[in-house]
Formats: C-alpha cells, structure tokens, sequence
C-alpha cells in the first residue's frame, strides 16, 4: 500500500496542495493529463462543488497538463462536447480525441438530451464525464449525495455511454482510471459529498492512456479485481436489498454484512446492464427483492427497477417478489446521518425481517473539531491527522465540511478518526460512521472547539460521548467561560460526565513567541500539542510528545525549542470542574444553531480563505454582501427602520456613538487671502437627520486623510487600492466591515496621524531587520522615552513616516489597519442656535500649520 504523501506521481508544484491527496484530488490529476485526455471541460457546478479548481490551476502550470474550457451549465449544455466529436463539424473528430468534462448530478441532467445525440465512439474519439455526486438539496441548500436528478432520464442515455458508480476511497482512483480503458463513452459517478474527500491510505494506479483501449466493459473490470455487481452478506439469503454503489451501498453494507438471510448487492455498474452477471451472482433461495434507489418523488421507478425487473423474469423457478423503495434527497441525508433511521427503515420494508443486528462502530477513536475557516487554529485538525499518516499501528482518516449560511465567519467541521491497523477498515464515510446530526445523542470520543464564539452561536457539545474530553479553545479565564456556558451545555456535561479543558493558545503563543506572525503559527501547534496531551491520556508525558511530533517540528520552531513550548502547553492545559456550579437560565439568550453542511470549499474566487478577520479580498466579497446582505447584517442594524430618522448601518459602524450624515452648505473663508491665518465659516444642512444640538455642545466631524496621499503610500507600500479589505469591528470580534482599501486608508485609518509609544512595540513584531527591530522596541521602551518625545513633538512623525523609516516592519495591510486605529473626529463649538436657524449647523474654524526642522509644512488641524 502506498499513501498518499509523498506524492508518487510527478505532481506540479502549483498551486499549493494540502499536505495529501484526497481521492477526488487524483481522480483531477488522472483526468487532466495530456496523455490522458485531450481536452478538458470543467463546467461551473463542478467548480462550486470544489471539484475542478486544481486542473484549472495545473492547466496554467503544468505542461504535462491538457487545456481547459470552462463552461456554464445551461439549457443546451453538452451540446459543444457532442460538437467536438461529431464527424464533419469538428477536427477533433478527424484528429482524434478523447474529451473529458466535470460536471454534478444536477448539471449531468441538464446534458442528457444533449448526449443522446453523441456519435458512437472509437479508440481515438471518446467522452469521459467525471462527475462528483453532491448536490445542493432543500431551501437550506444543504449537500447531499442523492442522484434523484439523473433518475427519471437516465433511460434515454444512448448504449454508447457505460455508467460506472464507486463508493469507496479506492474505488473512486481506481474507476477513474478505468474511465479510460473502456471502450466507450464514459459516465463515472463517484462519492464527492463523503468518502472521494477523505483524507487516508491509498495505492495509486499506474496513469492510463488515450491509447490503451481495453476489449469489452467486463474484460476492463476484471482486470482491475472488479465486477459489475458486489455481493455481501448470506449466500443463500431470502432476502437480497438492491442498491447503486455509493454511501448508502456501503452503510448498509457495514448494518448486512453479518446478518442471517440477508445480504446486499451493490450496482457498480448501471450501463451496460449485465442480466447474466446478475442472475449469476443472485442466490436461488431468495423470495424477495428490495430496490433502493433515489428519486425526487416516492412515487417514482428508475432505471434499477426497471433493469432488476428484467432480470429476474428469466429466472428458473418461482419469481422473487420485487419491492421498490425510492428515497427522496432529504430522506437519504436523514438515513446516512442517523444509524437509527437505517435500522428502522430496514425493519420497516414489507416482510423485511426485523432481527437486523445493529452496526458497531466503537474501535478507534473519533476526533470532532469545531471552528472558523480562516484562523490560526483551522490547520488543527490536518497536523493530527499528519501526525499519524505514517504510523506502522494506527490507521488515521480525515473529513472536513463547511457551514457558511449559519454565521457570517462560517464554520468548519472536521471529523477524523483513529483505529488500530490490526482491525480491517469498515470502508464506511465518515459522516455515516461520525455523523453529525440536529439529534446527535453523541458520537466522538474526543470534541475540540477551536473558536469561543462558537458556543454562544451553536450547540455543539452534543455531539460528544459519556465521558469524552472536550477541549476549548478561548482566551477566557476559567470564571469567564462557567459564566459563559449555557444551563443546558452545563447539564449535558454533568449528565455525560465530560471531562472540560480548557487551553489560551494566544497568551502561551505571545509568552514564547519572538513576533506576531510567530504567535500565529505557534497558536496552531500549542492546541496541536494539547490535543495529543488529551489523546494520549495515561501515556502522555513531555518526552512521549517530543518524540511523537519530532517528524512534523524538529527539535525547535521559530528557534524555539520543542520541549520548552511542550513545557508551556503543560502548564496551560486546565481541567474544569462544574460540579459546584449552579447554572443560571437565561430567557434572553437567543436559540443556538446546529452544523450544517453547505459547501465543499470555503475560498473566494482569488484564493482567499473566508472568515470574520481582518483580511484582504476581492469584489467578489463585496458583490456577496451587497447580493446577500441579510446573510451578513444583523437583523439588530435594522432596528432603527421604524423611526423617524432611522440611523444608516453603514454609516461607522466600528464606533458605538449615533451618527448623522449632513451636507456641507457653506464654506467661506473669512481672513482675505495674503493673511497668515485662514479663518473660516461653514455650514452643515441637516434636515432629515433628526440631528438635535444644544447652545454649549460641540460638533464631532470624522475627517479624510488626502486621497493623492493615500495613493502615493499604496503605491510604495505595494497594496492594490481596490482591493477590498475586512477588518474587526473595535470591541465586537463577532462583526466587521469591508471597504476598498483606499476607503479604509483616506476615511477610516489614521494613517497620518501621530503614533502612541505603544505603536512601535507592536510594529517591532513585524519588523524582518534586526536592527529596525531593536530600534522599533527601544522607542517603545521606558527608556526610549526621549527618543520618543522628539519623534514625536519636534519631527511630528505619522503613522506613514514611521512605515517609511523602517522598511523592513510591512505588516499586510489588514494588520496594518487594525495597528494604527481610526481617524478620531474632531470636535468644535458650534457657533449656532438650533432655535434661531433651524435644520443647520454652522462653525467657525482657523487652520493651523507649522514646519517641521526638515522644512515640511504639517498641517496640525483645521
């Protein structure tokens, strides 16, 4: 067996690559080499289920690669792929060529009346779909593996087309390479929602070729060990369930296997229908026949009925009875996610017996992880698993999903699971064998969550067994996270005997780290370690650790030593009692949501992790907000719509004051021009704003930095001014607001303001140079108090300057906003009298400026 890392295929360097291959990950590498396929079509559903975006990258990089089209999925879709292969209309026909496409279930359907005008095939001229089977059911667009589109059309699909369906991580590399051994037309239908994502052990095929044409569909599939049909459980069962390969194929596979009378046979091959392998491989002693098969309506018959119907007629001896149970999108998500909902639809299939032996999933361990794409701590959960890819006794998988509808950061689960090599795996997905469900009674052994806000938004602990570990991330005191946990989080954990832990990942990152972007990678490791420490139990001991994640560390990060962050995380790790806590109900706290999944891939289009921290982003970040904004404003921001003068959401949200916006009627300077001092009157209109003032009250004006200014920094600095750019509203990590960059920089960041001395402390983490470092924290020190002053009182530097004079201190721009902090506003008597002039506001303001010993004129304030 070979596992996926290291690579044993010539893999391009671009783009980055996880740590290993998932299977869907090679079937891309199989079907987009040049010697493979001539011309690649990803269409956009494939994309948006995360299946494509590597062969689009490979294809820019990798000469190895074939070309690709991309294309949309619409009415008449297909059609340009049967195009290219007609003879007469196209010279990839006169040439030869071996097409491939990536599409879904949903945009599959939408091509069928395209297909059924596809030329025959030939050696030289044939079409491979590579579809991954995940779709986006109900009003939750939740992901599901149904197959209910193809259902009622796969009928018309001409003979030319074989359907091939795999289930297994194996199967879905293997099937991918036999695509192209067949000679025909090929559909393959593999496991996207689950198992082609997993993360594990895997022996990689020899790449096949354009060239290497096997003789018939079953010749093909018996040189690969396979067979059109798979048949587990009694050999003379009574009682024979018939499904298409897949997850359901292989939980119900695991629930059959060792239970009398029955016995499963799985479809791996749909088209061409084999009758005389079926009637082979079907025991005589069976009497009834139960097809299940996916559909949008439960009314309905697909092609397995009709093909298992057929078969059977030919049988000698009395006929089987042939039941069909059709399962709806939201009826098979419910069936793989709760092992009780199997069961009980198994016993409730007419004359099924109902002595069904439950399944037993209990060796290994099962890791849950909970937390925000984006962070520090989101690579947690793939160090765990690196850390036991290679071991000689435990057998390690890895599974990870999104949330992005239920909370505007989103929200990632990431399943993996533990067993000893000793024990055959069950081949089982892990969201079968570790669901996570809106019921869960508690599934893992082991439960992290990696952000604290997340137990405030999801009900989580749920989903953790009696006397599992829970681990919290969060930078809360002991007292802090108590009070913080629910009525209902504290009774499960007494009633489950949890044990509570608890770790500050950020404080023993900034005790041991030598700079901020240190901090960021040490937080990743400190929780890393923590979970080993928990994982370990009895075992566990410093020296344990070192040598457990030596491989992955070295004996030093960042030049710190291994076994002194080990020492930290020692001390660090804190259990929790609650035995003494009395929990206090709260009506006002808002219902908690559950886990759902809802996307494969958690990126924009420019490669930009989504998440609720400062970051850099694209206008495709904006379009989203402005398409979809109740997904990112709180319902709060409209509380104000029933009012008279409803306050503006947009209007500053990152300070906590009402504010008003009024137009500028008046600016008239008052001093003639050749005077030194410009005195100045203005005037604001507001009418409509409902702003109200008193004789005595002072007007607060958010002022803008010089937009060529700010332009001519960006320039230096390296940052594109269009960008868009998130940051953390001040005092609420739980909101932020997005602006282009030059919006941020000219309107809201203090760029040319002047810095406080607690500035050059927190720029000296980035600083590169040495010396910039040193010199940057002696400022910042008590005994850089003079240095200071002058900085700051004769040179009057800004915020820009410093940047200027330490080159090599460049945080990116998202940190650069969140270290120099928001334009105040300037305050000003006003020189009016609401009850005298109405819906206005008029100042009297004198411009101050003065030069700096290097001859700069500085304006100080108007």
């Amino acid at each position: 067996m070979l596992t996926a890392t290291p690579y044993p295929l010539p893999l391009p360097k671009q783009p980055a690559l996880p740590h290993s291959f998932t299977p869907s990950n090679f079937v891309e590498f199989i079907s987009s080499r040049s010697t493979t396929t001539s011309t690649l079509f990803i269409y956009d559903l494939a994309e948006q289920a995360g299946f494509g975006s590597l062969t689009k990258a490979w294809s820019k990089s990798d000469q190895d690669a074939s070309s690709v089209v991309p294309l949309q999925t619409r009415a008449g879709a297909g059609l340009s792929l049967v195009g290219r292969l007609s003879q007469g209309t196209s010279r990839d026909a006169l040439s030869g060529s071996v097409l491939t496409a990536y599409s879904t279930p949903p945009g599959l359907a939408q091509m069928m009346p395209s297909l059924a005008c596809i030329p025959p095939p030939a050696a030289n001229s044939r079409l491979i779909l590579q579809i991954p089977t995940v779709s986006a059911i109900g009003d939750r667009l939740t992901l599901s593996p149904t197959l209910a589109s193809l259902n009622p059309i796969l009928s018309i699909l001409p003979d030319s087309f074989v359907v091939i369906l795999s289930a297994t991580p194996q199967e879905t590399v293997d099937f991918a390479t036999l695509a192209y051994k067949f000679p025909a037309h090929v559909i393959h239908l593999f496991d996207h929602h689950s198992s082609s994502r997993e993360v594990g052990q895997l022996h990689i095929p020899s790449l096949p070729s354009k060239e290497q044409v096997g003789g018939t569909v079953q010749s093909v599939l018996l040189e690969s060990n396979y067979q059109a049909f798979d048949y587990t459980g009694d050999k003379n069962a009574a009682f024979v369930v018939v499904v298409l390969n897949g997850p359901l194929a292989l939980a119900l596979k695991a629930r059959l296997a060792n239970t009398p009378n029955i016995a499963l046979l799985t479809v791996r091959v749909l088209q061409p229908w084999d009758e005389d392998a079926f009637q082979t491989i079907l025991p005589s002693t069976v009497g009834h026949i139960y097809i299940v098969e996916d559909a949008s309506l439960k009314a309905t018959r697909g092609i397995v009925h009709v093909n298992v119907q057929g078969s059977v007629l030919g049988l000698p001896g009395p006929t089987p009875s042939i039941h069909h149970e059709a399962l709806t999108p939201t009826r098979l998500s419910e069936l793989l996610s709760k092992s009780s909902s199997l069961l009980q639809f198994l016993t409730n299939l007419p004359l099924f017996p109902s002595d069904v032996m439950s399944y037993d999933v209990a060796i290994g361990a099962k890791l849950l992880f909970f937390g925000t794409p984006g962070t520090p701590l989101s690579s947690v959960p793939q160090k765990v698993e690196k850390t036991f890819a290679h071991s000689a006794s435990v057998s390690v998988r890895l599974l990870s999903e999104h949330d992005i509808l239920s909370r505007p950061a989103g929200i990632t689960a990431d399943r993996i699971w533990l067993e000893p090599r000793r024990y055959p795996s069950t081949h089982t997905p892990l969201s079968v064998d570790l669901p996570i469900s809106e019921d869960s009674g508690g599934v893992c052994n082991f439960l992290a969550v990696l952000d604290q806000n997340l137990l405030n938004s999801h009900n989580l602990l749920k989903h953790a067994k009696p006397d599992a570990s829970v681990l919290m991330v969060t930078s809360w005191s002991v007292s802090e996270l108590v009070s913080s946990l629910s009525a209902e989080d504290i009774a499960l954990i007494r009633d489950r005997d949890l044990k509570l832990y608890t770790i500050n990942a950020d404080a023993i990152a900034s005790q041991v780290g030598l700079g901020r972007a240190a901090e960021n990678t040490l937080q990743g490791l400190i929780v890393h370690l923590a979970i080993l420490r928990l994982y370990l139990g009895s075992l566990a001991s410093e020296a344990a650790i070192l040598k457990l994640t030596e491989s992955l560390y070295g004996t030093s990060v960042d030049g710190i030593q291994m076994s002194t962050i080990i020492a930290r995380v020692w001390d660090g790790l804190l259990q929790v009692e609650l035995s003494t806590v009395t929990p206090q109900p709260s009506d006002a706290r808002e219902p908690r949501k559950d886990f759902e999944f809802n996307a494969i891939i958690f990126t924009t289009e420019d490669g930009e992790v989504g998440s609720n921290h400062s970051k850099l982003g694209s206008w495709h970040e904006a379009a989203r907000h402005l398409l979809f904004p109740s997904a990112f404003v709180e319902q709060d921001s409209y509380t104000y719509s029933m009012e008279q003068y409803p306050q503006i959401p947009a209007l500053h949200p990152e300070i906590p004051d009402r504010t008003y916006l009024v137009t500028c009627t008046v600016n008239r300077r008052l001093t003639p021009k050749e005077y030194d001092r410009n005195v100045f009157h203005v005037e604001f209109d507001t009418t409509g704003t409902g702003l109200k003032y008193a004789i005595g009250e002072a007007l607060g004006i958010h002022g803008w930095n010089d937009e060529a200014e700010v332009l001519d920094f960006c320039s230096w600095y390296g940052v594109d001014p269009a960008r868009l750019v998130t940051i953390s509203v001040p005092g609420d990590d739980t909101k932020v607001h997005t602006r282009t960059v030059l919006q941020a920089l000219q309107q809201q960041i203090d760029l040319f303001g002047k810095p406080p001395k607690s500035f050059y402390s927190d720029l000296a983490e980035y600083a590169k140079n040495s010396v910039d470092r040193h010199t940057l924290q002696f400022i910042g020190s008590p005994e850089g108090v003079s240095t200071f002053k002058k900085l700051s009182e004769k040179d009057t530097v800004t915020f820009a300057d410093v940047f200027s004079r330490y080159t090599s201190a460049r945080p990116g721009i998202e940190d650069l906003c969140k270290l120099v902090g928001d334009i105040k506003p300037r305050h000003y008597s006003i020189a009016s009298a609401q009850s005298v002039v109405g819906d206005r506001v008029d100042l009297l303001v004198v411009t101050l400026d003065w030069k700096t010993p290097s001859g700069e004129c500085v304006p100080l304030s108007p």
